[in-house]
């Protein structure tokens, strides 16, 4: 039960370490700008449209959890009618179909940026 309490806060601290680094360092990065007199619309260019983040986060995560799921779903085939070892075909599987899914979102993002 301990152990249980340590991973997660660690998890927590690391998320918000995350966020902090993100926040502070974006802060730092528009002060300089201020001292040097430049605005910061230079970070958001008018001839470049992007993808509005929420768009990006949901079709990744769609297709993440499609491919986890297909994963499964081969791995059980696989083991059922091939009789490949449990402990080989679902983690193995479900790796690989997760990680084409998330390759498929990373061409679908690059699609959506280029339409918007």
């Amino acid at each position: 039960m301990g152990g249980v309490i340590i991973i997660i806060g660690i998890i927590f601290g690391v998320i918000f370490g995350i966020f902090y680094l993100f926040i502070s360092s974006r802060n730092k990065e528009r002060l300089a700008l201020i001292e040097k007199g430049a605005e910061a619309s230079i970070f958001f260019g008018k001839s470049r449209r992007v993808t509005a983040m929420w768009k990006v986060i949901v079709v990744n995560f769609a297709l993440l959890l499609m491919g986890i799921g297909a994963g499964i779903f081969i791995a059980g085939i696989l083991h059922h009618s091939l009789g490949i070892e449990e402990d080989i075909a679902y983690p193995g599987t479900i790796f690989l179909m997760a990680g084409l899914g998330l390759f498929m979102g990373f061409y679908l993002t690059k699609k959506l940026n280029n339409d918007a």
